[in-house]
């Protein structure tokens, strides 16, 4: 019988050997290689961490003791050992488990989480909080029971660690001096290579594991000295210990914060890292150990090419090559276009947060390396580091997926807005973004961009018009714009389906839509990726004898009211469709410019609900929320017909 089916627990592995710990590891690699080779899902971190899963698990007894997994798609051995082998092969999948920790999956799983940068601060709340509930002897429902001896540990990666959020939580936690383990799990990537000078640090540092050695070798032979000559010679050894670590080590910067620094420790070596973490378990006071893996390890196409198999589609086994071809994508054209630009204006930079190749603008790096900047999962840096280069003069394009930039609205509203320099944002995956679920759908920054002043926001319905917006963008000098485009296909939107009415002229300009299609029973106003869904479900609906206008706004934000006027004033019932949360969207937009001018019409609303959107293939979300061409048309239909929509 396989090692794998005797695990169903932590517990389980404790009665393994350290060598049958390692064919463990091994059975592990192999299913989840198999298991996303069909559903796609985060492989290459998820190959680098298998034995330190399993390290932690073995020594350390959760749930008793709680593991928070830093953004969390490294979950992959966790979930497989904690009870979940058995529907791994569910993962990512509509009604399966998930691809990150997610409570309501296990008790293992402490925090719902997506995002970087974020579990040295729960750990440290966890931690103060339960000491504090401990000692008053109150009863909490619904509490995670710690107890006095249970261990809080935050395993958070190079390229997280340095977002200013965990830097912060650091810096906290020294000062409290809370019994909090960090692992740091340092395979000199975040999604791309880590960049920027503590990524250089935490190269220094690994070369100096001969300081760590020779520490650990002298410390065991003053042990064996006469008991009071031995404590005496601790004590000075102890004092020369910061100068020895500072001659040897180029820095010692988490136990000036306050850590006790513990490695680096070879992470695929499982005997090690048992005994490291065998003799911390103990320890008082915030920890740091510090553990160097190999992301992809176990699989070669993973290992030469972890950028392309951090986050990957379904993949042929032996080769590694992707099953299906996608089709080409608004990322693509994002890519293609913005090396274009480039190459015609030299002002213009691009600027990412350690998603080069999510974005697009791999090709834009290898053709512009000195106007190309990765600042690393930094997005609020991001940001403001932009705002400086507007200032300057140049055309920074900042390329962010939109859920990420969220983290950074402080930067884009004082740094940004309020100077009204012409920083361009590129937001991709903006709408459902599929399998990875709630803490990536882009369904808010409609919302959130729209509410800032000076800040026009668009959003193209094909690649045609995204490269016509860019360019636009590049040379808009009225302050910031932002364009947002879903994950996915970005075909050119049929032109046979177009009518003579549509502006003359390719061209864009600021706060102008365009229609379509004209009808009139009713008046679709969408925008972005909804263009296409209502054009497809005015064809549905003209079978049913309704005659409907679809017309695409382009700008949630400056609004073109005249189109709006025109619309209204030719059909009293108007409908908007976005794929955004229907709060504070588009569709709010024109509700209020209505309110606003006084103009009598029937509004239909549709778009995202107010509830967190979970997993499955994008088309099927579509489907969900009935943002599909079908489900738009019964809606639309009814209200038509019976004014309720």
């Amino acid at each position: 019988m396989a090692l794998l089916e005797r695990v169903s627990s932590p517990s389980d592995l404790k009665r393994l050997s350290v060598g049958e710990l390692q064919l463990l590891a091994r059975e592990i690699r192999e299913l989840i290689i198999n298991t996303t080779a069909r559903t796609g899902g985060h492989l290459a971190p998820n190959l680098g961490v298998v034995e330190l899963t399993l390290a932690l698990h073995y020594v350390f007894d959760a749930p008793r003791d709680k593991i928070i997994w830093d953004v969390g798609h490294q979950c992959y051995t966790h979930k497989i050992i904690t009870g979940r082998r058995e529907k791994f092969a569910t993962l990512r999948q509509e009604g399966g488990i998930a691809g990150f920790p997610k409570r309501q999956e296990s008790e293992y799983d402490v925090l719902d989480t997506g995002h970087s940068g974020d579990s040295i601060s729960f750990a440290l709340g966890m931690a103060v909080g339960t000491r504090l509930i401990n000692a008053s002897g109150i009863t909490v429902k619904n509490h995670q029971v710690l107890g006095v001896n249970g261990r809080i540990i935050a395993v958070i990666g190079d390229g997280s660690i340095v977002t200013g959020m965990a830097l912060e939580a650091i810096n906290h936690a020294g000062a409290l001096k809370e019994n909090l383990l960090v692992v740091l799990n340092d395979n000199e990537m975040s999604i791309a290579r880590t960049t920027g000078a503590i990524a250089t640090y935490l190269n220094r540092i690994i070369t100096g594991r001969m300081y760590n050695r020779v520490r650990d070798d002298a410390w065991t032979l003053l042990g064996h000295l006469p008991r009071d000559l031995s404590d005496r010679a601790r004590l000075a050894a102890k004092k020369l210990e910061e100068g020895l670590k500072n001659l040897i080590v180029p820095s010692v910067l988490f136990e000036e914060l306050g850590f006790r620094y513990i490695g680096p420790v070879d992470g695929h070596n499982l005997s090690e890292l048992i005994l490291t973490f065998n003799r911390i378990k103990r320890l008082r006071g915030p920890v740091l150990v510090h553990i160097v893996t190999r992301k992809g390890e176990g699989y070669i196409p993973a290992k030469n090419f972890p950028e392309r198999f951090h986050g990957t589609g379904p993949f042929d086994v032996a080769t590694g090559e992707p099953i299906t071809r996608a089709e080409r994508t608004f990322t693509d054209s994002f890519g293609a276009k913005i090396v274009a630009l480039a190459e015609k204006n030299p002002r213009v930079v691009a600027i990412t947060a350690g998603m080069c190749l999510g974005t697009g603008l791999v090709k834009f790096r290898e053709r512009f390396p000195e106007r190309f900047f990765d600042v690393g999962i930094c997005e609020q840096h991001a940001v403001t580091f932009a705002s400086g280069l507007a200032q300057a003069g140049l055309r920074p394009v900042v390329a962010i997926y939109s859920t990420f930039l969220l983290r950074a609205l402080d930067q884009i509203l004082l740094d940004v807005c309020l100077q009204g320099l012409p920083v361009v944002f590129a937001i991709d995956r903006a709408g459902l973004v599929g399998e990875d679920g709630p803490t990536h759908h882009g369904v808010y920054d409609l919302s959130y961009l729209t509410m800032l002043p000076r800040m026009a926001v668009a959003a193209p319905r094909d690649e045609d018009e995204l490269g016509r917006l860019l360019e636009f963008a590049i040379g808009y000098e009225g302050g910031p714009i932002a364009i947002r485009y879903p994950r996915g296909g970005a075909s050119r939107f049929p032109l046979e389906q177009r009518q003579e009415q549509k502006p003359a002229g390719e061209g864009i300009a600021l706060g102008r839509g365009e229609v379509l299609r004209e009808g009139s029973d009713g008046a679709i106003l969408a925008i972005g990726s909804a263009v296409n869904w209502a054009l497809s479900a005015a064809e549905i609906l003209k079978e049913k004898g309704v005659e409907i206008t679809v017309a695409d706004a382009r700008f949630a934000k400056p609004l073109d009211e005249d189109l709006i006027i025109n619309l209204i004033g030719k059909t009293p019932k108007l409908v908007t469709v976005e794929e955004n949360t229907r709060l504070g969207g588009f569709g709010n937009i024109v509700s209020l410019f209505i309110e606003n001018q006084g103009i009598p019409c029937q509004l239909l609303r549709i778009g995202v609900e107010d509830r967190f959107i979970e997993q499955a293939p994008r088309n099927r979300l579509l489907e969900i929320c009935g943002l599909t061409p079908k489900s738009l048309a019964e809606r639309i239909y009814r209200f038509i017909r019976t004014g309720r929509g």
